[in-house]
């Protein structure tokens, strides 16, 4: 069984699928757990056994990630059935998440060998070294493999603990640790430098590890006159080279990571500083670490109306608050509000509601409430006997709708209005209302008029004028924005040949907008600055979140105030995972409150 390799020997990538015989996590990384030793098996004519330097695009087939992630080689041998393929995968994301929990016999997908290789050294006789930093150890251990035994000097660089060495045969291991708990206290400077390269003789140096380290390595080699190659990374989509998404800048031009990496000759490659630095809080000074008795303040003042924390259960989604109330602590929340109401009961609409889509999920519901009376005299009251702020969602067909159901929202104890001009399943209202400026400013108006309570102004991204839709709002007595409503979408049932939806149009939302929202979000954050300081409103942020890297992204791109809908289906717990989340990431990075990190992104 020998591979189809190039006129350099080189092995032409194949897609197939292998069988995972282990999977577990690495002895001595720290922390416990941040590191898996994956092994698969490809077998049969597809097995192509990869040279040292070589990465393979991985996928679990059961993934609900879109792409593949590229993990270097970390070791690799023939089998009696084909090719045994080792990697060690840093828990970085969900993707390699998914690749760290795999168990026996789980298939997954790969695409390689990929990428080009380590040369071999030009003088066979010379003295090499060897460095890796972090997970960039595997790739450059893979190499250590190919060479004589002794033959090569070995610098292994970690935060803490050290992984990955078992084979690796160096004439002189060295190992750094920043905190001292293996080898040599401190990074690599304090086991290498250009004198020191200069000294051992070294005649050609090999490294693969962070940018930071790779900077390094690249400044002292070649201070001393000594080649160097270094194995580079990039966020990728092909693997193979068409996608372009993982250029990196060189001498050369911008070349591709994975086609024409990820070994590169360290005299093309430039290592620019990072644009920004990380963010933290005031709570965090300069190279100390948070204290640990910190704990940071995640209220939200909306309008003078107080929100524990700023994770809402949004409209539509989420009842009247106490349906999940035996499913976890709905108490938990900043706020709830209410499912939309209408001055009359409404039954919504016929035909098929809901229809699942990758990454999300369309509806037709059409509004179905028990009106505003109703809601008045039996929910209300058991909303407001839960901790989270009330806050009702009022929707209408017509004008006098909206102000007839306000006047009566006026009279009780609910602490905010959340005025609904974006619903896209109704044949009259509802968005029609929100998709200009006149429109808009008119029932916002009306509505200003009849009750004094807050008022949220809930937006449709369908607005050709979006911003100019907001900022009328806000000149006509709003003191929040909500954005945005689902997205309008279709859907066919191919069997059929006919739309999903009876009235073929459906509300779409899930982690697929996620982006589109948070673009719309900082747009309309941008557009307020035209306002005076105290003009500018509250934004709550609605839009596909399903975890608090998410609830984070909208604030800091100035949201005060996020709301959480589809994915409760998905995960019940979302919204205390949301909230569990973004203070631990809060205390962390020393952010004292919400309004220090909102809008950090501007």
């Amino acid at each position: 069984m020998q591979p189809v390799t190039d006129c350099n020997g080189i092995p032409y990538p194949v897609y197939t699928t292998g069988k995972v015989t282990y999977c577990s996590s690495v002895d001595g990384a720290r922390p416990e757990g941040s590191v898996s030793v994956l092994k698969i098996e490809i077998s049969g004519e597809k097995a192509r056994l990869p040279v040292a330097g070589q990465f393979f695009m991985l996928r679990s087939e059961k993934s609900e990630r879109l792409l593949a992630r590229p993990i270097s080689v970390f070791h690799s041998e023939r089998t009696k059935h084909g090719v045994s393929l080792s990697f060690l995968i840093l828990l970085k994301g969900k993707g390699t998440q998914e690749l760290c929990v795999l168990e026996a016999d789980d298939t997954v997908q790969l695409l390689g060998p990929l990428g080009n290789v380590f040369p071999q050294p030009s003088d066979p006789t010379g003295k090499v070294l060897i460095i890796g930093g972090g997970i960039g150890v595997a790739p450059v251990a893979g190499f250590a493999e190919t060479l004589p035994d002794e033959s090569y000097d070995f610098i292994a660089s970690f935060k803490s603990g050290s992984y990955g060495l078992e084979n690796v045969r160096a004439s002189h291991l060295t190992i750094t640790t920043d905190d001292g708990s293996t080898g040599i206290h401190g990074m690599l400077p304090v086991a290498i430098d250009a004198e020191k390269i200069k000294k051992a003789g070294y005649s050609t140096v090999y490294a693969c590890g962070p940018a930071s380290m790779l900077a390094y390595v690249k400044q002292i080699s070649e201070e001393a006159g000594v080649q160097c190659w270094i194995s580079m990374e990039a966020r990728m989509a092909c693997g193979v080279g068409v996608c372009l998404g993982c250029v990196i800048p060189t001498t050369e031009g911008n070349l591709r990571c994975c086609k024409d990496g990820p070994v590169f000759n360290s005299k093309i490659l430039s290592f620019p500083k990072p644009a920004y630095a990380p963010c933290f809080g005031t709570a965090k000074k300069a190279g100390e670490p948070v204290p640990q008795d910190f704990k940071p303040d995640m209220s939200v003042t909306i309008k003078g109306v107080r929100f524990e924390n700023p994770v809402i259960g949004s409209s539509g989604t989420f009842g009247f608050g106490t349906e999940y109330a035996s499913v976890f602590d709905v108490n938990r929340l900043g706020g709830i509000a209410s499912k939309g109401l209408t001055l009359e009961p409404r039954q919504g609409n016929s035909g098929i509601r809901v229809w699942e889509t990758p990454s999300g999920l369309m509806n037709s519901i059409g509004l179905q409430n028990p009106g505003i009376p109703h809601f008045i005299e039996y929910e209300l009251p058991e909303m407001l006997r839960l901790k989270p702020v009330t806050i009702a969602n009022l929707s209408g067909s017509t004008l006098e709708t909206y102000v007839e159901g306000a006047k009566l929202l006026e009279k009780t104890a609910v602490p905010l209005i959340e005025l609904n001009i974006s619903c896209p399943n109704v044949a009259a209202g509802g968005a029609a209302f929100g998709m200009s400026c006149t429109a808009a400013e008119t029932v916002v108006k009306a509505v200003r008029a009849v009750t004094e309570k807050p008022l949220v102004v809930k937006l449709t991204p369908q607005s050709p004028e979006l911003n100019n839709v907001a900022l009328s709002c806000i000149q006509a007595g709003a003191d929040g924005i909500s954005l945005c409503n689902s997205f309008q979408g279709m859907a066919i049932d191919i069997e059929t040949g006919r739309p999903v939806f009876d009235k073929v149009k459906a509300g779409f939302g899930g982690p697929a907008v996620r982006p589109i929202a948070v673009r719309l979000v900082y747009e309309l954050v941008e557009a307020m600055r035209i306002l005076p300081e105290e003009k500018r409103v509250p934004v709550i942020a609605i839009g596909g979140i399903a975890g608090w890297r998410d609830v984070v992204e909208f604030i800091m791109a100035g949201a005060s105030a996020v709301e959480i809908g589809t994915n409760t289906f998905a995960n019940p717990l979302t919204m205390t995972e949301c909230i569990d989340g973004l203070f631990e990431f809060m205390k962390r990075k020393g952010f004292k409150t919400i309004d220090e990190m909102r809008g950090l992104a501007h």
